[in-house]
């Protein structure tokens, strides 16, 4: 079997609620994305998500043409050297990943099983928490989304605060008295996105903590700051989680040898299903758990099922995998992946082509918001 090609759809959908963060609290409900699909001779094709898409056609084309599609580690150790002078970071990091993604999609489906149990998973099943990204939500949307998921079970879930410390513990409390509707005590994260600085975070996390249980506070520092991070989690109750906008494997050495960080924020974005499992062994091996990052579709929990440090998955579940055939559920709190070969979906045709897009679409994301680290804007500032 051999990679004939790849190809790439552009598309762009309105997701079901907004979402935004201490650095953009007014939020957007505009997603951007890439399909992906690589194609084989034998006429089996793997499919992923992404970004980087002249890079994905530039990696696969000098790379991978003619090459047999099974060999995804050795794949990916020839994309990460192929970029070694600018290094496995920002475009080249996204595209790998996507490529990445796209060839364990294949191989297993050429095994005809589902990813998890390519990857060696025993089990199919992952704990989920709920995660609005939902700075820009009113107190009534916040109790809808919470209350809808402990519904299903969830009682873990992750606020997003920052702006003003009344209203972050108003909203803290919504989330917490709308969790425990699940019949199970609320597990209360929070993030606030490299908003603060380290000592804002330890001085304003006192004040969080007289009033509540924090299981853990995600990016209270830069995340590159291994000092910083260790400062704050020697100083707060919760414990510090951060990782999900590093690239590469060597960025996490120096916050787990620095025993910095407590979780271990991973995600598809750290070079694909290859670079997210070499991060969870890393931190296996400095005792540290991982926490999946959300991803469309929940496919990452693939990845998650087979790790031994795993503690739960970031779910948004506001229809940005709605240009997919989705087919993993969440039940009592756990996603439950289906027994479908591969990633378990694939694209929806006919939704893909009515939200594909001429060029890359909308910018996802947003910059870091003036006064982050230093002090204090309101969300009307």
């Amino acid at each position: 079997m051999k990679i004939t090609g790849v190809r790439t759809i552009p598309y762009q959908l309105t997701m079901q609620r907004p979402i935004g963060d201490a650095n953009n609290p007014a939020g957007s409900d505009q997603m951007p994305g890439l399909a992906v699909f690589i194609d084989t001779d034998e006429g089996i094709t793997g499919i992923s998500m992404g970004g980087g898409r002249e890079m994905i056609h530039t990696l696969v084309d000098g790379l991978l043409l003619g090459q047999d599609p099974r060999g995804v580690v050795g794949h990916w150790n020839r994309m990460v050297d192929h970029v070694f002078k600018s290094g496995n970071r920002g475009i080249n990091t996204a595209a790998i990943a996507a490529i990445d993604t796209a060839l364990w999609d294949l191989k297993a489906r050429i095994n005809n099983e589902p990813l998890w149990q390519t990857l060696g998973a025993s089990c199919n099943r992952v704990r989920a928490y709920a995660s609005g990204i939902d700075l820009c939500l009113s107190d009534d949307e916040i109790r809808t989304f919470y209350t809808r998921m402990a519904a299903k079970g969830v009682c873990g879930g992750k606020l997003k605060i920052g702006l003003a410390l009344d209203s972050d513990l108003r909203r803290i409390g919504i989330m917490h008295d709308a969790l425990a509707t699940s019949g199970k005590r609320p597990e209360l994260c929070i993030d606030v996105n490299e908003y603060w600085s380290p000592k804002q975070t330890i001085r304003y996390m006192h004040v969080i903590e007289q009033a509540f249980d924090i299981t853990w506070i995600e990016e209270p520092a830069r995340r590159w700051d291994a000092d910083g991070l260790r400062r704050v989690s020697d100083n707060v109750r919760a414990a510090v989680a951060s990782g999900e906008n590093l690239d590469s494997l060597e960025e996490f050495v120096p916050l787990l040898s620095g025993r910095a960080i407590d979780v271990v924020n991973v995600g598809v974005r750290s070079g694909g299903i290859t670079g997210a499992a070499k991060i969870a062994v890393l931190a296996d091996a400095h005792q540290t758990p991982v926490s999946m990052m959300n991803c469309a579709a929940n496919f990452m929990a693939h990845v998650a099922a087979t790790l031994p440090n795993h503690i739960m998955m970031e779910v948004l579940d506001n229809g940005r995998d709605s240009v997919l055939t989705h087919t993993h559920d969440i039940e009592d709190g756990w996603i439950v992946l289906s027994d479908r070969p591969g990633l378990g979906f694939t694209f929806d045709e006919d939704r893909l082509q009515a939200c594909a897009v001429g060029g890359p679409g909308s910018r996802f994301g947003w910059g870091r918001r003036q006064g982050a680290g230093l002090y204090l804007l309101g969300d009307d500032d």
